[in-house]
Parts: C-alpha cells; structure tokens; sequence
C-alpha cells in the first residue's frame, strides 16, 4: 500500500534539472548586454526567483535593464533553453510504478504553465500526470500554495515534493505533507528550516519512501551497426546524451575495445601493417576481445541498470569475417558462443548507408585503418551481409537512414529506441 496517493512534484529541481539551460540564457543575455558573467555561484541563485529579480539584486540591473535582459533571456530559452533539462535517474520509473498502483499524480510549479507543459511533453514525463499547474499570463504571481490548491484532489492522502522553503510552506498552508528534495536548488537548511515531513538527498531514496516495491532499474544492452563511415561514433555520443537528458544512466563503449584487454586486441587488429594475419585469426581475436568486454564492461552494466551504447558487437563479426572474409556465419557464430548465450544484445541501431557513400565520409576524417583498405568489393559484401542481418532479425534491429544531415539522424534513431525502451519496460 503506498503512503501517499495523491503525489505532486514541483518541476526545476525536482523532475528535471534545468540548470545548464538556465546558465546559457542568463549568460547569453549578459554577453549580448555587453556586461560580465557572474561565477557559477551566482548564477545557481537564478534558479527559482523570477528573471527580473536575479539580474536587478546580483547583476546590479535597473528595473528597465533588466526588463530587457529577461526578453534576451527569452530570445534563447524559447527556442533552445528550455530543451536542456535532463530528467532525474529513477523519476520515470517512480512515476510509472505510482501510476500502476493507482496514485494520483500533479505538477505545482513557479515555471509558467505552458512552459511546464511542453518540457512534461518533451521528455515523455507528460503521459503519467493528471494535472500540472503554473502561473499563466492572468496569474503571473500565483503562490506555491495556490498552485498546489488547483491540482489538489479531495479524499487523498497527498504529499507535495520539492527542493524550496516555498514548496514546504506551500504544502503546510494546504495542510497536506511535504517532502524536501535535498538533490535540488535550494539550499538544505533553508528548506530544512520549514520543518518538511520527511527530506530525501537522492531520487533513489525518494522512491524508497514513496514506492518502496517499486522493481530495480532494469538495464539495456544496445548496440550500433553498420558499414564503415556509416556515423556510428558520431550517432552514439549524440544517443548518450540524449538519454542521459531523459533520465537513463548510460554506458558508451566499442568494439573491439572496451576494457584494457580489449582494448590491446583493437591495437593488433586493426594495426595498418596486419603481418599476413589470416582471416580465423582475425575472427578469433575479436571473439576473444568480445569475451572480455563483456565479462568485465557490458554484463555488470546492464545488471546495474544502465543503458549500454556499444559501437559494434557480434553482428559486425558475423558481416566482416562471416561473409565478407568468407568464413561462413555458423565457424563465426560457434566462435562467439559465450556472446550468443549471455550477451545478445536487446536493440541493434542499423545505420544504412551505402558503402562506398560511408567510405568516402570517412575517409575525408581520417587515415584507413587495416580493415577500410580491404578494397570496394569487401566493403560491399559487408554492406549486403548487413541488409541480410536485418531481413533476418527485424524484431531486434532499428533501422534508420543513416546518408541524411547527422542531427536528423540523431532524431529519427532516438525516437525509435526510446519508443523500444519504453516498450520493453526500461524506465
């Protein structure tokens, strides 16, 4: 039975932390005022008081002055700021298992209304609220106690979470309990000082206290495959700070490589000067690396709970050594059982390109390595033995046009896997 079932969470702070955003408007409207930025320390104290009030008392502003530095705030927040919250670990898993055991969930926040609900939107939190509440245009000064009033239902037992003296005092004035978010804004003995019912200092401990059945992290093994130049280090740096900002901890490795081990196999592997290394001993040496990073990288991360990114795996074995060097997909596949057994991954990004297209990209970077100086013919079984994975196994693969602009990329392959991740119950 949970303690509470009605639960209302204040936003900044709380949900999501909004402080990069926050920092690069303030600072862009001070650079485009041609006036100094303030140290970090000063800049934390923009987070919570209204715009206005943060330049006139720490930036030495006029009224008039800093009118104006809250329309060049805003000149960079509304198309940009506001996208760079990142969602708290755990939070969505919290309210997804509040939701399934029948709580009443609500946002009371100083963010005005419409803000709050496109950033709810925006990071998929919006789907498990029944009620968010904001300062609109008509009521700009709304206390945390109003707020909490418009979204309070009758006949619960209701608890309000937020990381400001305003959102305990909010709390007491509507007589409902408060729990302090001691990971946020506000400074602790300020919000301690208002006497809140309980105080959490991690978003673990505030699920413990409001959800304590709630299921353990549940982690997930991705991989990214392709041909070479396809993009597959750009897209996943760009996926591991996207997650990251959805709330996801996340785990970005390759192959080979990966671990120490790993990592001195990559260096022989794809040495420039190979020695006349044959092709099993190639196959049989990104098996051993492959075994080694998962026992000591890929399986303990994903026990943990965390997303792991790993740029190539077993698939890229069974392309360039299975086919395209002729060993047959079974001799690969018999070679790499341990990581048939334990480690098959559960979502493949397929970035499709055309090889001598990713070729020619990544030529114009960088310097070949053993494997790209292979010749257009070798490269262009790896892009048909790809193609034939993806046939095989269109339940576990993604696949995304990877030949379009890079940020578009990024959009269409994190859609995709964060709709899998969802499905798959990995919050």
């Amino acid at each position: 039975m949970l303690k509470y079932d009605a639960v209302i969470f204040d936003l900044d702070g709380t949900l999501t932390d909004s402080q990069s955003g926050i920092f690069a408007c303030a600072e862009y409207a001070l650079k485009k005022m041609g006036l100094p930025v303030p140290p970090e320390a000063t800049l934390r104290r923009f987070l919570g008081p209204p715009l206005a009030e943060s330049y006139m008392k720490y930036c030495g502003m006029t009224e008039e002055q800093a009118a104006y530095a809250t329309d060049l705030y805003r000149e960079r927040y509304i198309p940009i700021g506001w996208k760079e919250n990142r969602v708290y670990p755990r939070i969505r898993a919290l309210l997804s298992a509040l939701k399934e055991r029948g709580a009443y969930l609500a946002v009371a926040t100083g963010k005005p209304e419409h803000t709050s609900v496109d950033i709810l939107r925006y990071f998929g939190l919006l789907p498990y609220f029944d009620a968010v509440a904001g300062p609109t245009p008509e009521d700009l000064h709304a206390d945390k106690g109003r707020l909490i009033a418009r979204v309070l239902p009758k006949g619960r037992r209701a608890v309000m979470i937020g990381d400001t003296a305003g959102d305990v005092k909010g709390a007491q004035d509507m007589g409902i309990d408060s729990i302090a978010a001691l990971y946020g804004y506000g400074e602790d003995s300020e919000v301690l000082s208002q006497g809140p019912m309980h105080a959490v200092k991690t978003t673990e401990e505030l699920c413990r206290l409001l959800c304590p059945d709630m299921p353990e992290a549940k982690g997930c093994f991705v991989t990214l495959e392709g041909v070479d130049g396809c993009g597959k280090s750009t897209q996943a740096k760009a996926l591991a700070e996207r997650l990251s900002q959805f709330g996801y901890t996340v785990r970005r490795t390759r192959e080979p490589g990966g671990c120490p081990i790993a990592e001195s196999i990559r260096a022989i592997v794809l040495a420039k000067e190979d020695g006349g290394m044959c092709a099993e001993t190639e196959a049989l040496l990104f098996a051993a690396a492959r075994a080694q990073h998962l026992k000591d990288v890929i399986l303990p991360a994903v026990k943990r709970g965390e997303i792991v990114l790993c740029d190539r795996f077993v698939d890229s074995s069974l392309v360039y050594q299975g086919i395209a060097r002729g060993l047959g997909l079974e001799w690969v596949r018999e070679m790499n059982r341990f990581a048939f057994q334990e480690g098959r991954p559960d979502v493949t990004l397929y970035l499709r390109m055309d090889h001598g297209e990713a070729l020619r990209r990544r030529l114009a970077v960088s310097q070949p390595d053993r494997i790209e100086q292979a010749g257009d013919t070798f490269h262009a079984q790896t892009e048909a033995g790809f193609e034939t994975l993806y046939r095989l196994e269109k339940d576990r693969y993604l696949a995304v046009n990877a030949a379009k602009p890079a940020q578009e990329v990024t959009e269409e392959a994190f859609a995709a896997l964060f709709a899998r991740l969802l499905k798959g119950g990995v919050l």
